[in-house]
């Protein structure tokens, strides 16, 4: 007697019984056979009918010539094996599909397997050399048991190769992510990306949220906190509400149990539907992702998440110091502001920077959304000349405050001095930018402070600019400070109404204004009604 398993599969034409297994394809290894004879189908098919690799069965796509084997790739891209046939419509039929597959479709996973009935029509040595296959055999030598056993090696080798093709895969969409994420300046920007880039590195989501400790967080006398120290940072899917709400009165409780015993251990966690992911920054900042999933992550996943929280913790740090050292900016330019302005206004209307900062920021963004300027609204410009506009006036110090205080009109003489004060600010932050790389608030400050009096059609003052001329900056601050200035109390009139104000910038677009400038204001005037 002889082993079945040794029994030659392609002596006898046998009748099989077509494409085994269900029709779905989900968690199988998809088995492409090309061959022109059916019967090779039908028997490949019958011998491993009951085929299962690591508990994932066949799912077998009949190919009857290569020229349907290539109609096939174009549209399946996850084919783990081809069982080839050399001859078909052609003698080299299959050595052509071959070159096809890995030098047009680039496609150097697929595991090939080729089989022949007709040795010498490719001779074994000649197609090692000069095919990028993967296996050869010879129909009448191929049994059963040797079928299974190439089958087993092909599937073991094409796991392997795309385990590390994951691996580089989800390696460079951590080097992207990380690239695109270091360009943030914004924590809450960078929090947000971080959920969006692990979603996209996972391939799972949308529901995720990041919760960062700024106090006791672990509930209980014994841990001596309450619980109210964890804030959401970033949210998505279901959590995106929750933005900046502190986690234990507004995150469900089976998430917040989750985050609290992922800080408690100081590990990641992972589940079959979510994982808690620990992330602490080099100067222990703590930070919680909670990430749910539907499927349970393979050790790949967890150890690209592990890679990507290690090289994006250093990015909390550096933003936090980033937005500690904007703040200390910010806080100096008020203070500078005030001084200059506190010389011809004392009283708390002396503080008029931060309100024109607010207004020039929704200006600039308006136009940048509607696609204006683009060459000069970069994101630099954006997230600077709000602070810059704070320093408009800086000049004014420079000033007799009698001048600036008078409540009558002015004398030509009194006139001059006091336009004299855009030039003397322009000079005090130009020479202070000199000191500073790249294009600061301080550089921005400097052309705002010369020109936001130069008028749209040459009138103004200092320089008589006209028209695109004036820099971009001070033409936005124009309109910020001249709103400002109608919308309060001065020695010599009281506050003109919102709207009045408003139809006054209005009139004047074209002539003291940028017409672009004054539209991108009446479209966000109504957000700066004051209560």
């Amino acid at each position: 007697m002889t082993d079945p398993d040794d029994d030659f599969l392609f002596l006898d034409d046998q009748d099989g019984d077509g494409e085994t297994g269900s029709p779905g394809t989900g968690n199988r290894w998809k088995m492409m056979i090309v061959d022109d004879e059916p019967e090779v189908h039908s028997i490949t098919k019958l011998v491993l009918a009951d085929f299962a690799y690591k508990g994932r069965p066949a799912h077998f796509i009949s190919a009857y010539s290569a020229a349907e084997a290539r109609k096939i790739l174009e549209r399946e891209e996850d084919i783990a094996i081809i069982l080839l046939d050399v001859v078909m419509e052609t003698d080299d039929a299959g050595l052509q599909l071959v070159h096809h597959i890995r030098e047009e479709l680039k496609n150097r996973h697929v595991r090939i397997i080729l089989r022949t009935g007709q040795p010498g029509q490719a001779p074994e040595r000649a197609v090692i050399l000069d095919y990028d296959i993967n296996d050869y055999k010879a129909k009448t030598q191929l049994t059963a048991q040797q079928l299974f056993t190439t089958t087993v090696a092909a599937l073991r080798s094409y796991e392997d190769i795309m385990a590390i093709e994951m691996n580089r895969r989800g390696l460079e969409k951590i080097i992207e992510a990380s690239s695109s994420l270091f360009q943030v300046r914004s924590m809450k920007l960078f929090a947000a990306g971080v959920l969006t880039q692990l979603s996209g590195i996972l391939g799972v989501g949308p529901d995720a949220i990041l919760c960062v400790q700024r106090g006791p967080v672990i509930t209980g006398a014994e841990h001596g906190g309450t619980g109210d120290g964890l804030y959401v940072l970033a949210g998505s899917g279901r959590f995106e509400a929750l933005i900046d709400e502190p986690a234990a009165n507004h995150v469900e409780p089976t998430v917040l149990a989750e985050v609290k015993r992922c800080l408690e251990t100081h590990s990641n966690r992972y589940a079959t539907d979510h994982c808690t992911l620990y992330i602490r920054t080099p100067n222990d900042r703590e930070n919680v992702v909670y990430l749910t999933s539907d499927r349970p992550l393979s050790d790949l996943d967890r150890n690209l998440i592990e890679v990507f929280c290690r090289k994006i913790s250093v990015g909390f740090d550096n933003l936090h110091l980033y937005e500690q050292l904007r703040h200390s900016q910010e806080r100096t330019v008020i203070a500078m502001a005030d001084l200059a302005e506190r010389a011809g206004h004392p009283g708390p209307e002396a503080e008029a920077g931060p309100r024109i900062a607010a207004v020039t920021d929704r200006i600039a963004r308006r136009l940048a959304g509607e696609g204006r300027y683009p060459a000069v609204l970069d994101t630099v410009f954006l997230e600077s000349v709000g602070l810059a506009a704070i320093l408009h006036d800086v000049g004014n110090a420079t000033l007799d405050p009698g001048i600036l205080g008078k409540s009558g009109p002015l004398s030509p003489e009194e006139r001059t001095v006091m336009q004299a004060h855009t030039t003397a600010g322009w000079d005090l932050l130009a020479r202070a930018s000199r000191r500073s790389d790249g294009r600061t608030h301080l550089h921005l400050g400097a052309e705002i402070a010369r020109s936001h009096h130069e008028n749209w059609d040459g009138t103004g003052y200092p320089d008589r600019l006209r028209g695109d001329a004036i820099p971009l900056s001070a033409r936005i601050v124009a309109v910020a400070d001249s709103f400002d200035a109608m919308t309060r109390d001065r020695p010599y009139r009281k506050a003109l109404d919102h709207d009045v104000a408003v139809a006054e910038i209005r009139r004047l677009s074209g002539s003291r204004f940028d017409p672009v400038v004054v539209d991108a204001f009446l479209a966000v005037s109504d957000s700066l009604r004051r209560a």
